[in-house]
């Protein structure tokens, strides 16, 4: 029996770029490309904000019901890989195909624009509807647009969102329940994300310095990411998962990374690898004070001081329910790439109560062979952690 599921190539729109193709080139840059920076969800506050600047006009929706942002955000995804999409609605029946998406914000912005559109003691805008903001509301709307009946689940455990549509569409296969599954993530920006993880002291004023002395926090982002998981041979395969559950606090991760170090080991021992067999790790890498430092004694305490390593949050700002699909899409790109791992970008003033890592710098980025498998990790809010390993299909299966 094929134990083997495997990701075609992803659709990506997010601060870096509108399509696969243009994020390419500045996810692998030896310069950051900057966030931007508004008070459009801070009146007064300027913040740098990892803003999608597609023109989604051609993605509106009829129907008030499902015309949110965050549903035009994932329509512009699915049309970068829609000759996909169509080939396996061909290929397999409706109830064979599911879709599994990670959100925590899903259509919220567009409930606040609402309200604040709103006349003292007049109906909402006929525009708006409260189903645009239902968190269950993405995978719903893209299973109808496509018109599949098999599963469709939408995932909101924050942070960890995309990472855990991902797993969780790989066990829909691998139990026999679909044959293809669209799955991803897609969170867009608004002022209950930004201003709650300013009011816990969260948000830097500045681009984001993940592990270094000098950390504030972080910035916020938007993104829409979508893969085409099935056991068809393709380029890259889901070789394994490991989530844990740590339930150490609502908002503070583990101090001593216990629960992040679980999922890691449980990702490699899926995939059947040793720690020595992953080439290069995208860090969660939040650059706020606690995270940073528990990952760093999680990441340490499995792989040592010597694992290439980089948080791509400074380019993309953090991307919450989406981040876990974006950045599995990232080390999709390195792996069938030309040896191009992202580059890490900060101020390089270590933190003398951290064990050191040894971040990939923007003149390393390119150095020695493609990677042959690597690690992504996400991490979210209630102790919930996940861990991917993404490995390189052999030729035969490519």
């Amino acid at each position: 029996m094929n134990h083997t599921v495997y990701l075609q190539k992803p659709a990506i729109l997010c601060a870096l770029g509108n399509s696969t193709d243009e994020v390419a080139q500045p996810l692998f840059a030896d310069k950051p490309r900057e966030l931007t920076v508004t008070d459009q969800y801070t009146p007064g506050r300027r913040l740098p904000l990892g803003v999608v600047s597609a023109d989604l006009t051609a993605f509106a929706l009829d129907d008030a019901r499902e015309n949110s942002r965050n549903n035009r955000l994932l329509l512009a995804a699915l049309a970068q890989i829609r000759d996909q999409v169509d080939q396996a609605l061909e290929a397999h029946p409706a109830h064979r195909i599911g879709i599994i998406l990670g959100t925590s914000t899903s259509g919220i912005g567009d409930a606040e624009r609402a309200f604040a559109e709103r006349e003292t003691d007049r109906p909402l805008p006929s525009w708006y509807h409260y189903q645009q903001q239902e968190i269950g509301g993405p995978a719903r709307f893209l299973a109808r647009y496509l018109g599949t009946s098999g599963p469709a689940i939408t995932i909101s455990t924050a942070c960890s969102s995309g990472a855990k549509a991902l797993a969780s569409a790989r066990r829909l296969i691998l139990t026999g329940v679909c044959d293809v599954v669209i799955c991803g993530g897609v969170d867009t920006l608004c002022r209950l994300t930004v201003n709650g993880f300013s009011a816990l002291d969260s948000v830097s004023e500045t681009t984001c310095n993940p592990f270094s002395r000098n950390r504030n926090g972080i910035n916020i982002g938007e993104a829409a990411c979508l893969f085409v998981m099935s056991q068809q041979p393709g380029p890259v395969a889901l070789a394994g998962a490991g989530e844990t559950s740590d339930a150490h606090h609502i908002s503070a991760p583990h101090p001593e990374g216990r629960g992040a170090r679980g999922a890691m080991l449980a990702a490699l021992d899926d995939a059947g690898l040793a720690p020595g067999a992953i080439d290069y790790l995208n860090l969660h890498g939040t650059a706020t004070p606690q995270n940073d430092r528990m990952e760093s004694l999680a990441v340490t305490s499995v792989f040592g001081d010597t694992l290439p390593c980089s948080s791509t949050k400074p380019l993309t700002g953090h991307t919450l329910g989406a981040a876990g699909a974006l950045e599995a899409a990232f080390c999709w790109l390195s792996l069938t790439g030309t040896g191009l791992l992202p580059p890490h970008f900060w101020d390089a003033e270590e933190d003398p109560d951290m064990p050191p890592l040894t971040l990939v710098s923007p003149d390393q980025a390119g150095e020695g062979a493609a990677p042959r498998n690597v690690l992504s990790n996400s991490f979210a809010f209630g102790g919930n952690n996940i861990a991917l390993v993404l490995s390189a299909a052999d030729e035969e299966h490519r």
